[in-house]
């Protein structure tokens, strides 16, 4: 049965019942993130990346920008950070995770992580600036630098692929009113 407050006053939204409230300028969201798990040859396309904790590895990543399509942003991401072209082919999974100390309030990320392929030699062009190096590890390798990974999903992520998780990329779709960068135009997938 849903929550009620207690003895509503005329007008107000005390006795309605909270999961029919409506959202206000308070409302929480998640930062929403993409990530790419590129395997060639038994060996997994990562970044080894400054962050607020020293270097760490990752897989290419970041956040979902305004106007852009979850498929767009993993692509996105993955040229700016490893300079590969990057052919998104399945969803792996979606991962809801928190960051935050003892005290902190945090932040909440939600992560669609993709697996496709690269082409075989990277782009003439710069990387991110914190991006330091790309590198290929094995799973085991990965695992055996757990403690320099920028997130337990990090492994969390290959160890699901590694086990057949795959989502057909249509899953994700892009609604016609979704907002777009600089067009008017239908969205793509």
């Amino acid at each position: 049965m849903a929550r009620l407050a207690a003895d509503p006053a005329p007008g107000s939204l005390r006795g309605v019942p909270v999961k029919y409230r409506p959202m206000n300028e308070e409302t929480w969201a998640p930062h929403v993130t993409v990530a790419a798990i590129v395997e060639r040859d038994g060996r997994f396309l990562l970044v080894e990346e400054h962050t607020a904790a020293g270097l760490r590895l990752n897989q290419p990543a970041g956040h979902l920008e305004a106007g852009e399509t979850l498929h767009e942003a993993v692509v996105r991401e993955t040229l700016e950070e490893t300079a590969h072209a990057f052919t998104p082919e399945a969803l792996v999974g979606v991962y809801m995770t928190h960051f935050g100390g003892p005290g902190e309030s945090g932040a909440t990320y939600l992560r669609f992580t993709y697996c496709g392929s690269v082409a075989s030699e990277p782009e003439s062009r710069a990387l991110d600036p914190d991006i330091v190096r790309t590198l290929w590890m094995s799973a085991d390798e990965l695992r055996a630098a757990s403690e320099r990974h920028r997130t337990p999903l990090v492994m969390r992520c290959v160890d699901d692929y590694l086990a057949g998780k795959r989502v057909p990329l249509d899953f994700v779709q892009t609604h016609a009113t979704a907002p777009r960068s600089g067009t008017n135009a239908a969205p793509r997938r």
